[in-house]
């Protein structure tokens, strides 16, 4: 049996990071010009160092995270990126301190690259919406543009829209080296070979064109230009690891001129003598060739890595659990086990670990909580029991012991008591529901092996009966995304009954009426989404094992009535002939309440289906319900208007209304054993419900908790690592050494004291899986970040006038009315009256105005007009550019079609995404020959086989009314006709899957680029610290090949690239090639 020990004081001036003398997990090092001295990221400051070690210098410092620094060519300058204003702007500083001067004002993340020659302007990249002459799909999340911005600022000046990324001038600022980015794969991702993976470009500024100089299919990344502009180094893993390499551009030779083994290099810089920076395994070195790299010894002697131990609130639930009292109420916040008073706001903490506590459960006499806690290695049971016996309750005690009951080297845990408080159930490695006796801790099995395979830990669930003598248990019986509700018996004997066996499923089901009644959620009834995999509504539906009970159940509310009248009338007869005879016998009768003897539970499954009732009126989307406890109430939280709300139903006469209005989140929902209040969350609060008026009251929580981040950081570290070990698709996770890993990354976190350092940690150590939907994320969050809006409007980013040139007015945003005067062409002079001058950067003036009343002043010509415009999000005003794309595809099919084509393109592979297919292809394109469905940057989902079986209908049935026959016929809800699918690098998981599928069956042909072999199921984990998720591939997909689909790239039929100076002037071969293919098949 493993021991907890848990802290019952922090040091606040001790923390697990302390000042490292020796810095390490270092970030993007820029060597100067002269190779003299090295700028690098440590800690979310900027240090300076001399580029043979010794003592680091702060050149900034502050709580906000500072990095990416570059050097001017002067040397004098500094610039960076920071999050000073919420998302990343670009800052110069002087080289050896001082005052930073912010050059960048767009809340789309910027990021510096290198300084125009002359040293005036900073080179940066920035997610900003594409020029209105570019064709490519509207994606400025992957595709960055290119400015310049003069170094004491001013109007950033678009230099490429071509999606450039780590860019750098040559000698004569007459070329930039760059790397592409094709898709959505993460950036760390290491050792993979496809379509997907970076190339290194030279763009001729002069010539406006566009070269690729590697020929690698895995990574060629982070290029720079030699001093004298004849060759290029960059990092490719051509070795299998991640090294420094050197191509001449005359001769295209290349050389291998580092060999470091299972780390990658990363992070190049160069001085003006072709001195190297970069890091390897968090360190940095320097290389010169012809020599050995250099490892540079780099001492921070500061309290950068100090970490104030946080005081944060906990009134955000994220699950919680009543007594069986109803006088207080456990949750979790961040991990941990608190609990508080019902109607007192007292609370207390229950667990105090850096690691993850969840999944609690009362004992029935509520003197005892248990919780599973991932601690020592694995998921553990643990129990909590009030210390003092003079104390009465958690929430008021003042001290709690904490104790393991079930801790073995296995996964163990969502334990729950059983009602008589003597055996517990829980689950054992994520798929056996296991049983143990409290009182000799003998262990069954009730579910075995094999039934089920958990997605995420605590996704599959169970609940004793009233009697503890029987359980109901989800079991997917061995499939994916469908699950029945066994009815399996708790000592592990006996067969497995399937009361419902429904084929759409039984969720959530629960006992009523003392063990007589099942109750569930079933979609049967429901409408659902048009794709298989998209949303569906649930009814309540409940069947009875008792026949009695039912025909009980069936009485109008009228003869419930007598019928309980009748009941209570002979129940109180009994007790006065019991309490007479005691009397004769000079029996006293004790006050104290005895114990209710629970009847054991008869299980009648005989004509089941004969007894069997929906409780719900309307379907919908049911997040949970609970019954009262004659089952003559059933109150559910639903969404059928704007958020979830309370609803209550009397079943037996249908009469249905909302009790209490919430508009709030999904929740868990409990009721009181008096039936007089429910408890849910709404919004991450804890509320109450009176079941009678409907009253809201909150549950105040007056309490607060001292967060480690370091510690919370190092079990998020672990507990991936393991997730991973124990949920990979491969169990032999890819021949990684994973252990090695996990010990060589771990070395990294004690000089790690942001999430921005830990996240690249994150991916580092998950990109070594070589696996699709991985990595680490991080969303920061500033409450005083700067927001962008967007006036519907396309720019002229090259035009360096006075005011801002429109080249074009969106269709559908907030200036494409009736009564707007503003065209393409015109100039604004001035927002909100402030005017813009051509070396003003007005980006500023767009900032944090969305939704607000604002005044543009225009010119036209000779006229200069004012107009009102009301801002919107760039969000919004991406859904427009979209809409935008669309039509411009749909008008080029059109037009090289003759008509004859009809155009669809599926940005998701979701139900959203299913019915603008459905709508535009029956709708629109019905009359249409064939059908050109692009897949291009589409991310993902789950719509594989609608699609697929939506293009491959065959018409086999035809209509005649009266003699007159029809155009069509059956498969009405299917494309009859032929197809052809557009793909490119850019199709990612489920959209590598369909064209894969597409392809197999023989339905069509594939134009386009080759789509890496994405074709696994994810779980993205949010964290305990919620702006920290992962991802864990943990489905494979296997086809005719009978191997995974992950890593098997799927290439088209006819392949066509996108060119750079094609798709930023209008042209889309990809699609072109596509029309053509397409025409020649029906002229056949």
């Amino acid at each position: 049996m493993k021991k907890l020990f848990i802290a019952t004081l922090i040091c606040l001036n001790s923390l697990n990071i302390m000042a490292q003398d020796d810095a390490r997990w270092m970030r993007n090092p820029s060597i100067s010009p002269d190779g003299l001295k090295i700028v690098f990221s440590y800690h979310g400051n900027l240090y300076s160092v001399d580029s043979a070690g010794g003592n680091a210098v702060a050149i900034t410092t502050g709580d906000a995270y500072d990095g990416y620094p570059v050097w001017s060519h002067d040397g004098k300058t500094i610039a960076f990126s920071s999050d000073r204003y919420g998302n990343f702007d670009v800052f110069s500083i002087p080289a050896q301190g001082g005052m930073p001067t912010r050059l960048t004002f767009n809340s789309s993340n910027d990021f510096p690259y290198d300084f125009t020659i002359d040293d005036k302007s900073v080179l940066f990249g920035s997610g900003r919406d594409a020029p209105a002459s570019s064709v490519r799909f509207p994606m400025p999340r992957l595709f960055q543009n290119l400015y310049s911005v003069p170094i004491n600022g001013g109007r950033p000046v678009l230099v490429s829209a071509a999606g450039a990324e780590s860019a750098h001038y040559n000698n004569d600022g007459t070329k930039i080296v760059f790397q592409d980015r094709k898709g959505y794969e993460d950036d760390l991702r290491k050792h993979h070979v496809s379509s997907v993976t970076r190339d290194v470009w030279v763009f001729d500024i002069k010539n406006n064109k566009y070269e690729q100089v590697s020929d690698f299919e895995g990574e060629d990344r982070e290029p720079v230009f030699s001093s004298d502009g004849t060759s290029i180094y960059y990092l490719s893993e051509k070795s299998g690891d991640q090294n420094l390499y050197k191509r001449s551009l005359n001769t295209k030779s290349e050389t291998q001129l580092t060999t470091f083994k299972d780390f990658p290099v990363r992070h190049l810089s160069i001085s003006k003598s072709n001195k190297i920076a970069f890091t390897w395994k968090g360190d940095i070195y320097t290389f010169t060739e012809g020599t050995e790299p250099k490892k540079v010894s780099i001492k921070v002697r500061d309290d950068s890595a100090y970490e104030t131990i946080k005081n944060i609130n906990i009134s955000d639930v994220s699950e919680f659990e009543v007594s069986p009292n109803g006088k207080e109420i456990a949750f979790v916040n961040r991990g941990e086990v608190f609990v508080t008073g019902t109607d007192d706001s007292r609370t207390k903490r229950i667990t105090n670990t850096p690691q993850q506590e969840r999944m609690i459960s009362w004992s029935p006499d509520g003197k005892t909580l248990l919780f599973s806690g991932e601690l020592d290695g694995s998921w553990n049971i643990y129990k909590a029991t009030l210390s003092r016996p003079d104390e009465t309750y958690f929430y008021a005690s003042t001290t709690v012991k904490v104790e393991p009951l079930i801790a073995t080297i296995a996964e163990e845990y969502q334990p729950e008591f059983s009602p008589d408080g003597k055996k517990v159930a829980y689950i054992k490695d994520r798929n056996i529901l296991k049983v143990m006796d409290l009182a000799s801790k003998k262990e069954v099995t009730v579910l075995p092996e094999g039934h089920n395979y958990s997605y995420s830990d605590g996704d599959w669930g169970f609940e004793w009966s009233p009697d503890s003598k029987w359980l109901f248990v989800t079991d997917q019986k061995g499939s994916i995304f469908s699950s029945n509700t066994a009815l399996l018996k708790a000592d592990g004997t006996g067969e497995f009954i399937y009361p419902v066996n429904s084929g759409f499923g039984e969720n959530g089901a629960k006992w009523a009426l003392d063990g007589k009644m099942m109750v569930y959620a079933s979609s049967r009834d429901g409408e659902k989404s048009l794709a298989a995999s998209g949303s569906r509504e649930d009814d309540i539906y409940a069947v009875f094992f008792d026949q009695k009970a039912y025909d009980t159940y069936k009485l109008s509310k009228e003869e419930y009535e007598l019928f309980k009248e009748q009941e209570e009338k002979s129940k109180k007869d009994a007790e006065d002939d019991d309490k007479k005879d005691k009397d004769k016998k000079g029996e006293k009768e004790k006050e104290d309440k005895k114990d209710k003897k629970v009847e054991d539970i008869k299980i009648n499954l005989d004509n089941l289906d004969y007894r069997k009732v929906k409780l719900t009126i309307n379907s919908s989307n049911v997040s949970d319900y609970a019954l009262n406890n004659d089952a003559s109430k059933l109150f559910y939280l639903s969404e059928f208007e704007k958020g979830y709300d309370v609803w209550v139903t009397e079943p037996r006469t249908k009469e249905t209304k909302i009790l209490a209005k919430l508009g709030g989140t999904p929740s868990g929902i409990q009721i009181s054993d008096d039936d007089k209040t429910l408890f849910l969350s709404n919004k991450g609060k804890l509320v109450k419900v009176d079941t009678e008026s409907g009253k809201i009251t909150g549950i105040n929580i007056d309490g607060d908790m001292l967060l480690d981040a370091s510690g919370e950081r190092q079990y998020i570290f672990e507990h991936a690592w393991r997730q991973v070990k124990k949920k990979f698709y491969d169990p032999n996770i890819h021949g990684v050494d994973w252990k090695m890993y996990h010990d060589e990354y771990a070395k990294f976190l004690p000089y790690i004291n942001n999430n921005y350092d830990f996240q690249q940690l994150l991916s580092e150590l998950l990109g070594e899986l070589n696996a699709s939907h991985t990595g680490g994320r991080y969303s920061h969050s500033d409450k005083n970040s700067d927001v962008t809006a967007s006036l519907g409007l396309l720019f002229d980013e090259k035009y360096i006038g006075n005011g801002i040139r429109i080249s074009e007015v969106i269709s559908g945003g907030p200036i494409d009315n009736a009564d707007s005067k503003i065209k393409k062409g015109d100039i604004i002079l001035k927002i909100n009256d402030q005017e813009i001058k051509a070396e003003d950067n007005w980006n500023k003036c767009l900032n944090n105005i969305i939704d607000k009343n604002v005044l543009l002043t225009v010119k036209n010509g000779n006229t200069i007009f004012e107009e009102k415009v009301k801002p919107v999000s760039t969000g919004e005003q991406a859904g427009l550019l979209y809409k935008r794309w669309i039509k411009i595809m749909e008008h080029k099919v059109d037009s090289l079609s003759g008509g004859k084509l009809g155009y669809v393109h599926v940005r998701g592979m979701n139900d959203g995404s299913f019915r603008e297919v459905f709508d535009n292809v029956k709708g629109r394109n019905n009359e249409k020959k064939a059908l050109v469905v692009d897949t291009r940057f589409n991310g993902g989902g789950w719509l594989h086989d609608d699609l697929n079986t939506f293009l491959s209908g065959k018409l086999y049935l035809k209509f005649s009314p009266q003699g007159h026959m029809l155009n069509g016929g059956e498969s009405i809800t299917r494309w009859t006709k032929p197809s052809i699918v557009l793909m490119s690098e850019s199709n990612y998981s489920d959209a590598f899957i369909f064209p894969y599928i597409y392809k197999q069956n023989g339905i069509g042909k594939l134009v386009g680029k080759p789509v890496p072999g994405t074709g696994t199921a994810v779980w993205w984990e949010r964290q305990i610290n919620p702006s920290i998720v992962f991802g864990i591939p943990m489905i494979g997909t296997i086809g005719a090949e009978g191997r995974t689909t992950e890593n098997l790239q799927v290439n088209p039929d006819i392949d066509v690239a996108l060119p750079y100076n094609d798709f930023l002037n209008g042209k889309d071969p990809q699609l072109e090639a596509a029309v053509k293919e397409l025409l020649s098949e029906i002229k056949e």
